[in-house]
């Protein structure tokens, strides 16, 4: 807890078994809740998490990463968290950072915040392949000039968030795949959100979760579609559901918590 606000962190989680315990046990003292969904795993990812003591959900279908962080939202929400973070369980991200990042959002200066591979040089030096770290750049250079606002990047998945932000976004609107991601944070600035971030050094290493060449590709045209789709409906040219309040929220259930 920070300045009397609960503190949940989200855990989307498929076959991390191996780098589960490593995760869970990095949270800070001061996460309150700890939720793990796991999108129908091949391995023991949810026996473990509930082992550890960890809130588990499991879907009863590889709906996606997408859906999976619609259902960690949810479930945030529902168990009382009024700030929330993201952490993947594959610990290519250092959980230590939760109680920085989670205290910019309760000290009310920022409504989401980011932690960023880019700041402090440390994406390359940490293992990211050259060839998404040059994506990563053009991406962002392209989204900072259609978005009008100026981060150092838009694809990291370590994130927190408001409660505000989370009952607010049409998160169902969104995509089911990778590219969720960029959308919430496009319809973050959509909704006029204020986003800060903070440097996070990464681990690429083999237990580590990465999305391989093709379904990177995949990921760019989503995100240069999701652009796209942000200017027209800025412009008033198109209605596009991600981007309008009467857009669907965090409403309906497709899975089950361990007994």
């Amino acid at each position: 807890m920070i300045d009397g606000k609960r503190i949940a962190v989200v855990m989307p989680a498929y076959n991390a078994e191996k780098t589960l315990e490593k995760t869970v046990r990095a949270l800070p003292a001061v996460v309150d809740i700890k939720i793990l969904v796991d999108d129908s795993s091949n391995d023991d990812t949810a026996r473990l998490s509930e082992k550890l003591g960890v809130q588990t959900f499991i879907h009863d279908s590889n709906y996606g990463y997408g859906r999976n962080q619609q259902t960690c939202y949810r479930e945030a929400l529902a168990a009382g968290a009024d700030i929330v973070v993201m952490v993947h369980p594959d610990y290519q991200y250092n959980p230590a950072l939760v109680s920085a990042m989670a205290d910019m959002v309760a000290s009310g200066v920022y409504d989401v915040v980011l932690g960023s591979r880019i700041i402090g040089g440390g994406a390359l030096k940490g293992g990211m392949p050259r060839y998404k770290y040059i994506a990563n750049r053009l991406l962002t250079a392209f989204q900072n000039l259609f978005l009008g606002v100026k981060l150092s990047e838009y694809h990291t998945g370590f994130r927190a968030f408001s409660r505000e932000v989370l009952q607010t976004l049409p998160l169902l609107e969104n995509s089911d795949d990778f590219v969720f991601d960029n959308q919430m944070l496009a319809q973050s600035v959509m909704f006029g959100f204020r986003i800060g971030e903070i440097s996070c050094p990464t681990s690429y290493f083999e237990e580590a979760s990465s999305i391989n060449f093709r379904r990177s590709v995949k990921y760019g045209l989503g995100v240069l579609a999701t652009t796209a789709c942000f200017v027209a409906h800025k412009t008033n040219m198109v209605k596009v559901p991600i981007f309008d309040t009467t857009g669907r929220k965090l409403t309906f259930k497709y899975y089950s918590e361990v007994a």
